[in-house]
């Protein structure tokens, strides 16, 4: 049989199926599996764990010289005069995860507009907890400490990781109420936004002026075109470049420029859905032409808020790639019994792992308590006080952004208080998510 000259006009091409939906070996075993398991919920969580554990067998195997080789490769982007020169775990660091904050920043946005965070007595109670659970994990670690040269790591144990967190309570399922669901989504959003703070106030060596005018110039610019209603893609795309490298270069972390851009996002339709609709029915009356059905396109894209369109286009390419990467770049650590015992008798160590565990467990479930009795807030519904307990133990699980702190916090210093802090984010992590899930499994209500 011979195939026309473009082919993809055949019938012949165009009533086969997709290539996922075919009957081929490579779909039918790896194709098809790996698109379900993409929308389990704690899947995000599961890749990040298996990266983690990953980097710690490669960090500690015979090729772990390799480990440090790979991810302390140079990089350098050059164009003109103007250089940018890295390596390949601070482009990592610094570059991709942009990304990941950029969907945090969508997220804070979304949540503000429309979600829990935008009625003050649902908003009230998880944004206290979110609070508390920075507050006391920083000051338990402060009050170890205090004095030494590991007392600017006190903003590590502040962090809650949304994606492992979140992971571990779907583990659970129908059991868990759906408002402590979004409870602990907005809890940990609360304190993604925390982190930030932090990390452009406290984690920020040095301050060049012009760069940072010329940031604040192009968020200026992106917030006009937002005002006018321009919302092509490109233009915005170009903009979050530019502020990223004008973040980096003005020695505020370049990840703001991620957050702002998010935040700048809007998160309401540009089109009111009521009147799409109308218009749709109308279009549809009588056929649609190719003018007409482009036409629908469009209407069906600007009843949708931008913030959450793009935070579909870009979320599985932050859990599923960024983030995994970042694992695999931060999360290596020797296990040698010398660095361990260092370790294991550090204070950094133990002020991570006293901040994250029981820091996070009283500090939520404390201001939970007062802000509830005060009358300021309510419990969410169907959460009695000790699931809500088991709960703030899981938003102990720090590992992305307290990762992500303790390189901040201990760069250009000594190497061993690194390594004490990410042993610490992790073992942290690890205990959170056991002690969590068991208390989780103790108080969540029984199914019928």
């Amino acid at each position: 049989m011979t195939l026309p000259k473009e082919p993809w006009k055949s019938d012949i091409w165009r009533d086969r199926p997709a290539f996922l939906y075919s009957r081929r070996p490579i779909a039918r075993y790896v194709g098809r599996p790996a698109a379900e398991f993409l929308k389990i919920e704690p899947a995000a969580g599961l890749v990040l764990v298996a990266c983690a554990v990953l980097a710690m067998a490669w960090a500690n195997s015979p090729w772990s010289a390799t480990y440090d080789a790979v991810w302390g490769l140079d990089i350098t982007v050059s164009l003109g005069d103007f250089t940018l020169h890295h390596t390949l775990k601070d482009w990592i660091n610094d570059g991709l995860m942009a990304v990941f904050f950029f969907v945090v920043g969508m997220e804070i946005k979304s949540e503000i507009v429309s979600g829990e965070l935008s009625d003050p007595r649902s908003a009230v109670p998880p944004i206290a907890a979110a609070v508390g659970g920075m507050a006391v994990p920083a000051l338990l670690y402060t009050a170890l400490n205090a004095g030494t040269p590991g007392a600017h790591g006190w903003g590590i144990p502040m962090a809650t990781d949304i994606a492992f967190a979140l992971g571990v309570l779907a583990l659970f399922g129908s059991r868990i109420p759906a408002a402590a669901k979004v409870f602990l989504l907005t809890l940990a959003i609360v304190d993604d936004l925390g982190a930030i703070a932090v990390i452009a106030v406290f984690y920020t060596d040095r301050i060049s002026m012009p760069w940072l005018a010329t940031a604040a110039a192009l968020i200026a610019l992106a917030v006009l075109m937002r005002l006018l209603n321009v919302w092509s893609t490109p233009i915005y795309l170009v903009i979050g470049v530019l502020l990223w490298v004008a973040m980096l270069e003005s020695g505020v972390h370049a990840t703001i420029a991620g957050v702002a851009m998010g935040l700048i996002i809007a998160a309401k339709p540009l089109l009111d859905p009521a009147v799409a609709h109308a218009e749709a029915q109308e279009l549809a009356k009588d056929g649609l032409t190719v003018a007409e059905t482009e036409r629908l396109v469009r209407l069906t894209r600007d009843a949708q808020p931008p913030a959450d369109r793009l935070q579909y286009q870009n979320h599985r390419f932050s859990s599923f790639v960024v983030l995994p990467l970042f694992a695999l770049a931060n999360a290596g650590i020797p296990l040698s019994a010398d660095l361990l015992g260092a370790a294991a008798g550090s204070t950094v160590t133990l002020g991570i792992v006293l901040g994250l565990v029981a820091g996070k467990t009283a500090g939520i479930t404390l201001t939970t308590w007062i802000v509830v009795r005060t009358g300021l807030g309510r419990m969410p519904r169907g959460t009695s006080w000790p699931l809500l307990t088991a709960i703030a133990a899981i938003a102990g699980i720090g590992f992305t952004v307290a990762l992500f702190i303790t390189e901040l916090a201990f760069r250009g210093g000594d190497p061993s208080l690194t390594y004490e802090g990410k042993t610490g984010v992790l073992a942290a992590s690890l205990l959170a998510a056991v002690i969590g899930g068991v208390a989780v499994h103790l108080t969540a209500p029984r199914t019928p």
